[in-house]
């Protein structure tokens, strides 16, 4: 009879330990975000109530044209600060993200594989071939994986420079 290995069960705890900090991770950047969302709203009421009152106090419509346009150019550059910071929040969240399932990734293979290990040594004759498959099929599996991870990477740096790309055109513009 074929018994859960002690790898399985440390596994599974290692498991919930990684689905806890994932939790906590997700918890933590929901907060961020949050926060980041507030003090913007709270910065930006703020800056409507100057605004309104320099507009309010325009002595011509000269003043008032030229302070509309100031106000368009700051209003425009702090909505791209906002942008730039959500998209900085959102690569260190999914950073953190990448890490904790790479990590679960490995630790599921590696015990995955010691338990094959185990099992193929216990199998009766003739069954080597059966584990050969599976030992194939995880590899092809990690394999798969791997390049996902990749090509996902790639696109993360493509957006990344992109973003910095179109911020740097923008600020020459501005200049």
């Amino acid at each position: 009879m074929f018994t859960l290995p002690d790898e399985v069960s440390v596994q599974a705890k290692a498991g919930f330990e990684q689905a806890l900090k994932f939790a906590e991770t997700t918890a933590d950047a929901a907060e961020e975000l949050l926060d980041l969302n507030l003090k913007t709203a709270k910065a930006a009421g703020a800056d409507a109530v100057k605004q309104i009152k320099a507009l309010a106090g325009a002595k011509d419509v000269q003043e008032f044209t030229s302070l509309q346009t100031t106000i368009t150019q700051g209003n425009a550059d702090k909505v791209a600060g906002y942008a730039r910071a959500i998209y900085a929040w959102g690569m260190d969240v999914h950073g953190e993200i990448t890490r904790l399932i790479e990590t679960q990734v490995a630790e599921a293979n590696k015990t995955f594989a010691s338990v094959l290990d185990k099992a193929a040594k216990s199998a009766p004759s003739g069954s080597e071939f059966a584990f050969a498959a599976v030992k194939s099929a995880v590899s092809a599996a990690n394999q798969a994986y791997d390049a996902f991870a990749k090509a996902g990477k790639q696109v993360v740096d493509i957006t990344e420079a992109t973003v910095n790309a179109g911020g740097t055109a923008r600020a020459k513009k501005a200049a």
